[in-house]
């Protein structure tokens, strides 16, 4: 199992979302910790940069692999139209 690694700006995406919201997105990326490179996550590869993508309803999860090590780093939670703005 990957340990999760959630970015400042992450936390606070979750804190400032509804409760019941951000305890789904957790155990979506729970879920996703058990095997990041399963097929049905609902998660797929960004194009043009580093990383992957998590799709939980209208949220989504832009996070990143370290295999080395055994990490997932959660990089940002947003919604749906402004999660791939940098």
């Amino acid at each position: 199992m990957y340990e999760v690694i959630y970015s400042r700006d992450a936390k606070r995406a979750l804190a400032r979302m509804p409760r019941n919201t951000a305890s789904t997105i957790q155990l979506k990326i729970e879920a996703l910790a058990v095997d990041p490179y399963a097929q049905n996550n609902n998660a797929t590869k960004l194009q043009g940069r580093a990383g992957y993508r998590l799709r939980v309803g209208d949220w989504r999860v832009v996070y990143e692999i370290v295999d080395e090590r055994l990490v997932i780093h959660v990089v940002r939670i947003a919604a749906r139209g402004s999660a791939y703005e940098k």
